[in-house]
């Protein structure tokens, strides 16, 4: 049978046993630092759940924002690029120069060339070239290698410019050509040194054709001899004389200096090449207008295509496009519309249909070059006007356009919006991210606690167990 003190020896041993399991229960206390080893809680898991939990709405909602936010981003910034495209396709519409345009064309074009300027006038005219202009040219008499020229002040004038050398007892025709062509006051000569059969000659040459750039040559009184001889030979009438152009338009009389013949004809300049007779004839030159309006039909359907894209809806999908009920985009709609689909007041065209302009069904225009070409033939003026005027349809698009693509426009402005809103978003989702990161901390402590808690629990509970079974055991001793 136990007795009392028996008793009471059992539970000192085991008191003992305590002891040392406290200092166990120490031990495995140090170990928590992973968290739920001690009592079996998953607490990584418990965390991580409860704080993806608290996140995700907060988190889903900036998300959608953002995402929503950067694809209105994207289609304003599609619109923009269209409409950009679009508005620089006007600058030629409404340029003058783009429908003054004319080419100039010689039935025989080994006579020579051509180039107009916008003030040219349609015609066809009769030219007949009977000399081209030649520049002066006249070379000295032989010398023999090495030879000077003579001293003194050789003068070379050519209109009312002149140039005054002082050439020394030891200058020969090589020293001269060099002071000639190298001198600042040169008048328009060129000096070159030919070296012939009978020795070498000084050749001038009027750098320009035609009588009034032709070279005049002097010595002074002073001078000797040889040198007088050189300037006299020089200024003496040869077989290339300076010679201006001669030629006839529709039996009209002219002459030019150059073979580079303007301001005869309006707008037009004849680049001579040859003497005889040929039919010139000048006309508009309607590309420069079929170009400019091909490149404005082709931009608006550029840009009809990217507003489709934009304001479009699937059925099928349930998907809309990012602009779609956009006000910004509804607005550039209808101004656009509004100056496509009206008339020009007071033109003879009137309308862009009539000029061969027309929208298709899907909101695209077409161009009838047939039909450009014939008003471009019959009233090149009203074509112009159509566009140009100041009640035209480049003029009056372009202002339109100019409140939404300018650098403080409507799109550009809401650009500006959609970029704050986006950073405002990004420190929302740092904001909640740090929030979530300490309340992440928390929770970690709090679980921890409860985990060593939860341990302590464990080893008492294990210890009770054990003492009630040695108790119980020992009383089953007792009875036998």
């Amino acid at each position: 049978m136990t007795t009392i003190s028996s008793l009471n020896s059992t539970t000192t041993g085991t008191s003992n046993s305590s002891g040392s399991s406290t200092s166990s229960s120490s031990s495995s206390s140090a170990v928590l630092s992973s968290a739920g080893i001690g009592s079996g809680l998953d607490v990584d898991a418990i965390v991580t759940a409860l704080v993806n939990a608290k996140k995700a709405g907060p988190s889903q909602q900036i998300s959608n924002q953002t995402t929503q936010l950067q694809a209105q981003e994207a289609g304003l910034t599609a619109l923009g690029s269209a409409l950009n495209s679009l508005q620089s396709t006007l600058d030629k519409l409404a340029s003058s120069i783009t429908y003054n345009t004319y080419s100039a064309t010689l039935s025989d074009t080994a006579l020579g060339t051509t180039s107009t300027l916008p003030n040219a006038q349609p015609g066809t005219y009769k030219v007949v070239v009977d000399h081209l202009a030649t520049a002066q040219k006249r070379a000295s008499d032989a010398y023999p290698a090495g030879s000077t020229v003579g001293a003194g002040t050789l003068t070379i004038s050519v209109g009312g410019k002149s140039m005054d050398l002082a050439v020394s007892g030891t200058d020969s025709l090589g020293s001269l050509a060099t002071a000639i062509n190298q001198s600042a006051d040169n008048p328009g000569v060129q000096a070159t040194v030919v070296n012939g059969a009978s020795g070498a000659q000084l050749l001038l040459t009027s750098t320009k054709t035609g009588v009034a750039n032709a070279f005049t040559v002097s010595a002074s009184a002073d001078s000797d001899s040889g040198l007088s001889a050189l300037a006299a030979r020089l200024d003496a009438a040869g077989d290339n004389e300076a010679r201006d152009a001669s030629l006839s338009i529709d039996g009209i009389a002219v002459t030019s200096a150059s073979n580079s013949v303007s301001g005869v004809l309006n707008g037009v300049t004849l680049n001579l090449a040859a003497t005889g007779s040929a039919t010139l004839t000048v006309s508009q030159d309607t590309s420069a207008v079929e170009s400019a309006l091909d490149d404005f039909v082709s931009a608006y359907n550029s840009y009809a295509s990217t507003v489709s894209t934009l304001s479009s809806y699937d059925q099928d999908s349930k998907t809309a496009g990012v602009l779609l009920g956009d006000t910004t985009l509804l607005s550039i709609q209808r101004q656009i519309n509004s100056v496509l689909s009206g008339k020009v007041a007071g033109n003879a065209i009137g309308s862009l249909a009539a000029l061969g302009v027309t929208r298709n069904a899907d909101g695209t225009l077409s161009l009838d070059s047939g039909k450009l070409g014939d008003a471009l033939k019959d009233n090149p003026g009203a074509v112009q006007d159509l566009f140009a005027g100041a009640n035209g349809y480049a003029t009056r698009l372009n202002s339109a356009l100019d409140g939404f693509t300018a650098s403080d426009g409507i799109i550009a402005t809401r650009t500006a919006s959609i970029e704050k809103q986006l950073t405002s978003l990004s420190k929302k989702s740092a904001d909640l991210d740090a929030r979530m990161s300490a309340y992440e901390a928390q929770l970690r402590q709090q679980y921890t606690a409860l985990d060593t808690l939860m341990s302590s629990l464990n080893n008492t509970s294990s210890y009770l167990t054990s003492a009630l079974k040695q108790l119980e055991d020992s009383y089953t001793s007792s009875d036998n």
